[in-house]
């Protein structure tokens, strides 16, 4: 293996045990057993690292990339990144124990700088997700070009509550009623395309 995979697959593990471990440049090394040189080296910033090693994550657990298969029309490739993402959670048990890793890392603990950062981290890598998945349909002309953030939030706020939804002890299944919501909200975003900037109300 070479010093770029050691320190990849240290960061994963670091990562795999601990969902809000910092990776800083010093732990990371130690943990690949190599030195901090040879890390910024191959990785010349903590950013750069993170990068990647969230990359090779979504290369082995969401092989290929939905949104740009030719074969389907925008919408049910769209519908398709997200079945993918719901997917990642699991149902039932495997959903139960993700939210309760997240409840533990991040909503139990007093909220200080660094959980707060090790949060937005995991955020910022779900949001250029999405921002891929509506950049690419809008350079198809399936979407106005533009500013998505609205479209990008409510498209996060969907897959956050349907993995609740999974989480949650039920008696019935929850797929028909996520079906249902994927198709609304798949339809709301290529009916209604990004939104118009606000105008202020003020004099």
């Amino acid at each position: 293996m070479d010093t770029r995979e050691k320190i990849l697959k240290a960061a994963a593990e670091m990562l795999a045990e601990d969902m809000g471990a910092k990776l800083s440049v010093r732990a990371v090394a130690a943990r690949a057993g190599v030195s901090t040189g040879s890390l910024r080296f191959h990785f010349p910033t903590q950013r750069a690292l993170q990068d990647s090693l969230l990359a090779r994550i979504y290369e082995h657990l969401l092989p290929g990339d939905p949104i740009r298969d030719p074969a389907l029309p925008p919408r049910e490739r769209l519908l398709n990144c997200l079945r993918q993402v719901l997917a990642l959670i699991g149902t039932n048990e495997d959903a139960r124990t993700a939210w309760g890793a997240t409840y533990r890392t991040f909503i139990e603990p007093e909220p200080t700088e660094q959980l707060r950062a090790a949060y937005l981290r995991h955020e910022r890598e779900a949001e250029r997700r999405v921002e891929h998945w509506l950049t690419v349909l809008a350079e198809e002309g399936a979407l106005p070009p533009g500013d998505h953030t609205r479209n990008l939030r409510f498209l996060l706020t969907i897959l956050n509550g349907l993995s609740v939804e999974r989480a949650l002890p039920t008696s019935q299944s929850v797929f028909l009623a996520e079906a249902e919501t994927l198709n609304a909200a798949v339809d709301f975003v290529l009916s209604a395309g990004p939104a118009s900037p606000v105008e202020s109300t003020q004099p």
